[in-house]
């Protein structure tokens, strides 16, 4: 693999500039505070392409990834751009010899990340997934507890996010754009608990409830299930359940439970706090306490270290085809009606 002697070698853009939550100015700031160089953006909207040039001067414009790919010397493309494209877009950068950073996530199915990891290797080049949240308080409290060995051994987790609410008519909420209600969330709540069970997945379950909300919304039969789960059998014993609701009037306090042999965690929300709940006979403790600090800035850190070659690449393609391997089974599991094994490279 190509490597660079030291970052400021490293010349990047961005393939989306899109409105929403500014991901591009976002992405090339971070890119930029590591000592990369911002160097291009492709999109498509003409209004947003001025917006770009406006926020880094001098940076050049193109209309396509094709036209980048063509007219520039970017070594590295990151791709923020809606879920159903990632893999067409990835392939055509990677058999250019660019590497390239995903929003996440990586794709929609296990054959598209495969193909991706496939072209990625052929090129020699890097290929990885914007799993910022990686390093988000979450997983660090929880990694911690368990060096402290305050939970003991892992064996369920539980992850749950929304409420009942009519979907928004955006590309997220099609079926087919987005992947499906798992794919937004859902990728950040299995790669936190992937962190956590260190163990190979045996079998994936899937439930969908849709047809609720489909009729009121832009998309109709394409919109997303109004409820879905993931359960995940593990080879040690352990599980991990996701359910992302649009439907559920009343959910279960907390978005993260970890239980464990000694304890059980639960987190009430992304960054603030957490509850501990360990019990011995008749006693019972309840420490409520701070998460650790998140640090969302080492992802691009360990990028910009491998590509100089002082580091391993912690975000590699294998690692974030697991999260979409499950909601690819999950998704076949619900329509299948029964448990469908993990299949590996």
């Amino acid at each position: 693999m190509k490597s660079y002697s030291k970052t400021s070698d490293i010349k990047v853009g961005v393939v989306g500039y899109g409105g929403a939550f500014n991901m591009g100015k976002k992405h090339l700031n971070e890119l930029k505070a590591q000592g990369m160089v911002p160097v291009a953006v492709a999109e498509m909207d003409p209004t947003r392409l001025e917006a770009a040039t406006t926020d880094f001067p001098g940076i050049a414009k193109f209309a396509s990834i094709d036209e980048m790919l063509a007219g520039s010397d970017v070594d590295l493309i990151v791709l923020i751009t809606p879920h159903n494209t990632h893999a067409e877009l990835a392939l055509k950068a990677l058999k250019a010899g660019r590497h390239v950073v995903c929003e996440k996530p990586l794709a929609i199915t296990t054959a598209e990340c495969d193909a991706m990891i496939a072209a990625a290797d052929a090129s020699g080049v890097m290929l990885s997934t914007y799993h910022n949240r990686h390093w988000d308080g979450i997983p660090l409290t929880a990694i911690k507890l368990l060096s402290e060995d305050k939970l003991g051994e892992i064996y369920k987790i539980h992850c749950r996010m929304g409420t009942r609410v009519k979907p928004g008519d955006w590309w997220r909420t099609s079926r087919t754009i987005s992947g499906g209600q798992l794919y937004d969330w859902g990728v950040h709540l299995l790669e936190y608990s992937l962190q956590l069970i260190k163990s190979e997945i045996v079998e994936v379950s899937g439930f969908a409830f849709d047809g609720f909300w489909a009729d009121q919304t832009r998309w109709g039969d394409d919109a997303n299930e109004d409820e879905a789960t993931a359960i995940v059998r593990f080879a040690s014993g352990a599980r991990v359940e996701l359910t992302i609701t649009n439907l559920d009037s009343d959910p279960a306090a907390g978005m993260m439970r970890v239980v464990g042999t000694k304890g059980s965690v639960t987190f009430l929300d992304p960054h603030e706090s957490y509850r501990l709940v360990q019990k011995d006979g008749p006693s019972k403790t309840t420490i409520e306490g701070k998460q650790e600090e998140t640090q969302q800035e080492l992802y691009y850190q360990n990028v910009a270290e491998y590509l100089t070659g002082k580091a391993d690449l912690i975000i590699t393609p294998e690692w974030s085809r697991r999260p979409i391997h499950i909601l690819d089974l999950a998704g076949q599991s619900a329509k299948a009606g029964k448990a469908l094994p993990a299949v590996y490279q």
